[in-house]
């Protein structure tokens, strides 16, 4: 086979392979500094917990992506400087975001970032790329899941049109 035959980290990464690490790690810092300033909005003490661990991910997420690349010898998307903390009541209450709307905003975000696992998985050609894309997106749906159970609980889904009323099957 040539160049990709041997260990996958001496293999040259494809276009597609660097594109999608290289923006993998901006989003992760943009993620970083959006989730900060999160956390300033937020009042629910599990909310803040997920923002945090969501905080944990994206951090080690940017240092693996950086260093993937920069042993590639590309150079990684800037960091953002870190958001300093703010109290709740410091924040004039219609300039606060809500929590309902920052745990809509972290929905989205997760989905989105599994989409991104997914697509970056299936143009791999690498298999520490593809594995560690794949390692991405199982804590993704670990984060997701608690993210949805804790807008069940909190009252803060809001469901598309549920069918309550389902057809009856038709014999043929």
């Amino acid at each position: 086979m040539g160049i990709l035959s041997g260990n996958p980290k001496d293999e040259p990464m494809h276009y597609g392979e660097v594109y999608s690490v290289w923006q993998f790690s901006a989003l992760a810092k943009g993620s970083v500094s959006f989730y900060q300033a999160c956390l300033n909005h937020a009042g629910d003490k599990e909310l803040k917990k997920i923002l945090d661990d969501l905080i944990d991910q994206a951090k080690l997420e940017i240092q693996e992506c950086d260093a993937l690349l920069t042993d590639n010898g590309i150079a990684p998307a800037p960091i953002l400087p870190e958001r300093p903390p703010v109290k709740l009541e410091d924040i004039p209450v219609g300039a606060r975001f809500t929590d309902p709307e920052i745990a809509a905003k972290i929905v989205l975000d997760t989905s989105v970032g599994l989409t991104s696992c997914s697509q970056a998985m299936g143009q791999s050609i690498r298999e520490d790329i593809g594995a560690l894309f794949a390692k991405y997106h199982l804590t993704k749906t670990a984060l997701g899941v608690r993210i949805l159970k804790m807008n069940k609980e909190k009252g803060w889904l809001i469901p598309p049109p549920l069918q309550l009323k389902r057809p009856e099957p038709v014999k043929a």
